[in-house]
């Protein structure tokens, strides 16, 4: 395995042993020198749940607590889950399964609360949730935002962070506002499928080259990600799990120590509570 003389954490993938890549995935992360992974878990139908009633996700945060133990066997440092109710379901119960947003909204915030029971546990790092990234009704964009909301006060009770996958914005000060009511630190809130910054709340930046270089110039806290999505269908999508170690090398030679820091020890701290140097072999 490569060692880059640093702790090389990607922010947000998936891992799917059932019917993509799963651990091989992991394989090619650490040998081009990754070290710990935050694994998110795949969305509740692409698993083949469709949920009627909150206890059904269950089965999909069993399975992600499954992989992530094997992706920590894989690892010199170790992965960890965290658990949610991806947004765009909001989409599929309405358009799809004849739900009023007002029902799916509640469906959704059951399924965030029994990942919030693993989270008071102490078996994941952070909840996810979010708001759709395309044009909705308001009676969704509404419902969406309650869910959103509903999610920031299961992290604030349970004491962990929360990943949102929103629309495309440098600016979610609003969410940050909502976050301050909740009781949980906006710095705790992480933009997932983030560019270099992001108002508000602690950008987890696609690791594109430009996107990355706007994150070292701003010389605040930003996580590195790939959203890997571990799809037959759709192999190296959204970006390979390799890229995060090859971009950290890269921000390396180019000399960017300071920022590599900041990207992989200093944030995962402050935002999840994970020491990535104590829990490397």
């Amino acid at each position: 395995m490569r060692d880059l003389g640093t702790p090389v954490l990607d922010d947000h993938l998936h891992l799917d042993p059932r019917h993509a890549r799963g651990i091989d995935a992991v394989t090619d992360f650490a040998r081009s020198g990754g070290t710990h992974l935050l694994v998110v878990n795949k969305p509740s139908w692409h698993l083949g749940v469709e949920a009627d009633v909150g206890e059904d996700f269950r089965a999909v945060f069993e399975e992600t607590l499954d992989v992530v133990a094997d992706a920590s066997e894989e690892l010199r440092g170790r992965a960890w889950p965290v658990l949610g109710v991806h947004p765009g379901l909001v989409s599929r119960l309405v358009d799809e399964r004849g739900f009023d947003a007002d029902e799916a909204a509640e469906l959704m915030c059951a399924g965030l609360d029994v990942a919030a029971e693993y989270a008071a546990d102490g078996e994941a790092v952070a909840l996810k949730s979010g708001r759709p990234h395309y044009d909705v009704s308001e009676a969704v964009w509404d419902a969406s935002n309650r869910v959103l909301r509903h999610a920031l006060e299961r992290a604030a009770e349970t004491g962990v962070a929360l990943q949102l996958h929103t629309e495309a914005t440098e600016d979610l000060t609003d969410v940050a506002a909502w976050a301050e009511d909740a009781g949980i630190p906006p710095e705790r809130v992480v933009k997932h499928y983030a560019s270099g910054e992001c108002a508000g709340v602690t950008p987890s930046v696609m690791c594109e080259k430009d996107y990355l270089e706007d994150a070292v110039a701003s010389d605040a806290p930003f996580l590195m990600e790939t959203d890997y999505v571990d799809d037959p269908e759709r192999p190296g999508a959204v970006m390979g799990p390799k890229t995060v170690p090859r971009r950290v090398n890269w921000l390396l030679e180019n000399g960017h120590e300071a920022a590599v820091e900041r990207a992989h020890v200093e944030s995962p701290d402050a935002v999840y509570g994970i020491d990535t140097v104590g829990t490397l072999e």
